[in-house]
């Protein structure tokens, strides 16, 4: 694994934020002042491609990295907060009424985030 690729699993293994790639680089531009953004891209890329990292699609917003440990997420529909949320494994459940395997699930809960709701309700006033 090339020193970068370490640094970017690192980074995402330590952090409890949803990061985008863009984020991880400013971080590791810091200490790496020769780090291209395109070198971020790459090893994010091969780190999802061998599972050692998980990456998060949000339509309309950027991608995001994650530990691969298993939690599911919630997804602010108005300003794409993303949050960890660790529900009861529903793997057995699906696979009793799937006829294929199921070898993961990427579960995303849709709602209004906290702060949102506030905004939306201040508006209302």
């Amino acid at each position: 694994m090339s020193k970068y690729a370490e640094q970017i699993l690192n980074l995402i293994q330590s952090s409890r934020e949803h990061l985008t790639a863009e984020q991880i680089y400013f971080r590791l531009k810091q200490s790496c002042p020769k780090l291209v953004l395109a070198t971020v891209y790459n090893n994010l890329n091969q780190l999802h491609r061998q599972n050692r990292i998980r990456k998060i699609s949000v339509e309309g917003r950027p991608e995001r990295y994650d530990r691969t440990d298993r939690h599911d997420h919630l997804v602010c529909v108005r300003c794409g907060r993303l949050s960890g949320l660790r529900l009861p494994d529903l793997t057995a459940q699906l696979q009793a009424q799937l006829s294929e395997e199921i070898l993961s699930y990427d579960l995303k809960i849709n709602c209004i985030c906290p702060d949102c709701m506030t905004k939306e309700t201040e508006n209302q006033l």
